[in-house]
């Protein structure tokens, strides 16, 4: 099966083999990542820029070094010193920036939908790096292999999705990406923070953590989006730990082989213990590797590289 998409807006619409290619390939990036030399000559020649509109570590680094470790040049746009400061318009500053002859063009920004208002106005590849509280479809794709990594499979699976999902672009992604890949999903947090109509995705809701949590598989835990909140949503940290928080009492009421799962960044002693962020069931830092692996991945097949195995330097 070839990738036929020039850009990678959202997981919605995609398809179950469209997912499995982005796995397999992964497979195969995964294997790069593992050798002493980590680069290989397969996006020579081809340029990709990242441009953030919103701080991030773990996104715009795993980004930046899958196009390095493909040989593909990068740049950086920091939006605070850029012309956009000047009252440059969003399109007039990516149409510049393509003019100068990128590829791929890799955005991140508060505002639902913008990813798409780009692709449609751009030859270049646009991939969605977090949109608002829309999609963020490269986390859904990396926590999608670090589950089959660890369970072999990737459907028939009870997933638990817990926390502040009004807010949260990963758990709509997820919500998108594990339906389609035929998974029973709980989400469950405070009920100001889950959004009305959220069932409409195919979702059970429950307001009670030991519930929602008995018996899964996969227990994914999102940060509380505090920055985006306008107001108190719940009383306090203290009870929303107490309420919500993932400690190792908790863990007993998933399965013995149950994943634990977190985008990052962690506020420990909040939704998750630092007994179960470092516990055996945790796989938060494989998910941070397996980040670039799926990102080298979308980066080969978005740009129609040449052989993944080449193994010749630059």
């Amino acid at each position: 099966m070839l990738w036929k998409h020039k850009d990678l807006l959202g997981i919605e619409g995609l398809k179950k083999e469209e997912i499995e290619l982005v796995i397999e390939t992964a497979i195969s990036m995964k294997e790069i990542l593992k050798r002493t030399i980590k680069k290989v000559p397969t996006l020579r020649g081809k340029t990709i820029c990242t441009l953030f509109y919103e701080p991030s570590t773990r996104t715009r680094s795993s980004f930046e070094l899958a196009a390095k470790y493909l040989s593909a040049d990068t740049m950086s746009i920091s939006v605070s010193v850029s012309s956009v400061q000047k009252g440059e318009s969003l399109l007039d500053t990516v149409k510049t920036l393509e003019a100068m002859g990128i590829d791929a063009l890799i955005v991140r920004h508060s505002s639902s939908g913008v990813p798409y208002l780009l692709a449609n106005n751009l030859k270049c590849s646009v991939i969605n790096a977090g949109d608002g509280m829309h999609e963020h479809p490269t986390q859904a794709l990396l926590d999608v292999y670090t589950v089959f990594e660890k369970k072999k499979r990737i459907d028939n699976l009870k997933i638990a999705i817990i926390g502040d999902i009004m807010h949260s672009r990963v758990a709509r992604s997820n919500i998108y990406a594990w339906r389609i890949l035929g998974n029973s999903i709980n989400v469950c947090g405070p009920s100001t923070l889950i959004p009305p109509g959220i069932e409409d995705l195919g979702v059970k809701i429950s307001y009670n953590l030991d519930d929602a949590i008995e018996d899964a598989d996969i227990i994914y835990i999102l940060r509380l989006q505090l920055e985006r909140q306008k107001k108190g949503l719940f009383p306090s940290l203290r009870e929303y730990h107490l309420l919500f928080g993932i400690t190792p009492e908790r863990l007993k009421k998933a399965k013995s082989d149950v994943l634990v799962m977190h985008p990052g960044p962690m506020n420990r002693g909040v939704e998750i213990s630092s007994e179960v962020a470092d516990s055996i069931h945790s796989v938060i830092n494989e998910q941070v590797t397996n980040g670039v692996a799926v990102r080298m991945a979308l980066l080969y097949l978005l740009l129609g590289g040449g052989k993944i195995d080449e193994t010749s330097h630059s």
